[in-house]
């Protein structure tokens, strides 16, 4: 216990004396002996929203179960006379319904799909038009609507054991990542076009207003799936989520955020399973990831936006979640400038070939922002196929790479985690010997079939408790 309480303390102090924040102050766990504490006032915050005893289904406004007939001005009269009565739930009933274009939840609708019921979504770019305020990999504009949106509404809700069905594939959406793998041939256009991603993220850099971020013609900027936006009291509960042109759930600048008994299944590029960006008071718990990027990724903003909004990703609890393919289970970065803080996860599986990390945390000298109190037990880690817990403040830089604002990395408490194989243990890399990592602890964790070890550079204050590698008790190095 000596190795572990001397950094821990130090921690304490040093948050002791810092300002409160202006959001989350109540839920800091570092002011508790025990940091677990801090979670349990975390939840105590999150109330999922509720709902009048008020039906509206969308068969009694004209949609047909056909998987052909356009459903979506059904689905809009019924959300239309849902709100305006105080609300309740718009049913989808059981059967395959066609929606050419997005849903706009408003405020006090739940969208519920009944048992075998799905909405199969349009693949045509234009019926997502006009264009909406979103962010697109942190980074805020203009663009098309995600599948299921809503703007600054409150008491919103996706529930049900039905499926939501974006149909994205190698034919449509995916190739504008401009990779081969999911489609895309050389001439056809693609995100890295000047007049798409670094168009945006040249408007970032110059900090150029946001109702000047508008696109002529087709941006190549693939929609979200699922994005509340500036929206307080959210629920999505149950529903099954296939093959989303991008990121699938993506709750941004919103509060009291409730996902659970969700599973998301999409191969596609960046098919990040839940992202929730700048928001404040998140719950995920009982959820299934088999994605093709992280399967979730806690954000807050690339950047410039991401620095001006002041708004972190705080407050967060992952529970009971499961994951099977993607690039990292549970994900902190890389577009967090503005700062993450008061992260727990506990009693996860993951396990995959396929998946990458089990933890991770990704950033780099150009986003700025601190990274703080990340606090892990219980994960339970089969098979990954490079790290158990990867930290890396040297993260790929996409953009302009002559901006200076190093981020900072502290406080990650590791516990109870075990794993059967992986390339590394540990992969921590700080930024510089001025810049590094500080304050990592591991107690009782457990990781076998490492084939190479650890591997730290630029680490102040990694200590070990019971910490087992390959069955060898490790002790901490001793960092210059």
């Amino acid at each position: 216990m000596t190795r572990y309480l001397p950094g821990f303390l130090a921690c304490l102090l040093f948050l002791h004396c810092q300002p409160a924040p202006e959001t989350g102050a109540a839920a800091d766990p570092s002011a508790a002996a025990d940091p677990w504490a801090g979670m349990e006032d975390i939840l105590s915050n999150i109330q999922p929203p509720e709902f009048p005893d008020r039906d509206f289904d969308i068969t009694a406004e004209g949609a047909v179960a056909d998987g052909r007939t356009d459903a979506l001005p059904a689905l809009r009269r019924a959300i239309e006379k849902c709100t305006t009565a105080g609300g309740g739930r718009v049913v989808v009933p059981a059967g395959d319904f066609y929606v050419k274009g997005p849903i706009h939840l408003k405020s006090n609708v739940n969208l519920h799909l009944s048992e075998g019921a799905t909405l199969k979504f349009s693949t045509t770019p234009e019926d997502y038009l006009p264009a909406v305020h979103t962010r697109w990999e942190g980074v805020e504009t203009y663009n098309y609507s995600p599948l299921i949106y809503a703007y600054e509404q409150e008491n919103i809700a996706i529930t049900g054991s039905g499926t939501l069905d974006g149909q994205a594939s190698n034919e449509n959406w995916w190739p504008w990542s401009g990779s081969d793998r999911y489609g895309w041939k050389e001439g056809m256009p693609s995100q890295a076009d000047d007049n798409s991603r670094p168009q945006l993220y040249a408007w970032n850099t110059n900090e150029v207003p946001l109702e000047q971020r508008r696109f002529e013609g087709v941006s190549y900027l693939r929609p979200n799936f699922i994005q509340p936006f500036h929206c307080k009291n959210i629920l999505i509960d149950g529903v099954t989520i296939l093959n989303s042109p991008m990121w699938v759930l993506h709750p941004t600048l919103s509060e009291n955020v409730t996902i659970q008994n969700v599973r998301v299944i999409s191969h596609g590029p960046n098919s990040d399973g839940c992202d929730p960006e700048s928001c404040n008071n998140v719950l995920i718990r009982n959820c299934y990831f088999d994605t093709g990027d992280d399967c979730i990724a806690l954000k807050s903003g690339r950047n410039q936006d991401g620095r001006n909004s002041g708004r972190p990703i705080e407050n967060v609890v992952i529970q009971d979640c499961e994951m099977k393919d993607g690039h990292g289970g549970v994900v902190i970065g890389s577009e967090v400038s503005g700062g993450a803080r008061n992260i727990f996860a506990e009693n996860c599986i993951m396990d995959s070939p396929n998946l990458e990390r089990a933890i991770r945390v990704k950033t780099n000298k150009v986003r700025g922002g601190t990274i703080e109190n990340l606090y892990f037990r219980n994960i339970t880690v089969g098979e990954v196929r490079e790290a158990v817990v990867r930290i890396n403040m040297r993260y790929a830089i996409f953009s302009d790479t002559t901006q200076v604002y190093i981020p900072t990395v502290r406080n990650i408490l590791i516990e109870n985690v075990t794993s059967k194989k992986s390339r590394y243990g540990l992969l921590l890399e700080g930024y510089s010997p001025d810049h590094p990592i500080t304050d990592v602890q591991l107690i009782d964790c457990k990781f076998e079939g490492v084939a190479e070890g650890n591997k730290i550079e630029f680490v102040d204050d990694l200590t070990y408790q019971d910490y087992y590698l390959n069955g060898e008790l490790v002790e901490a190095p001793v960092v210059q």
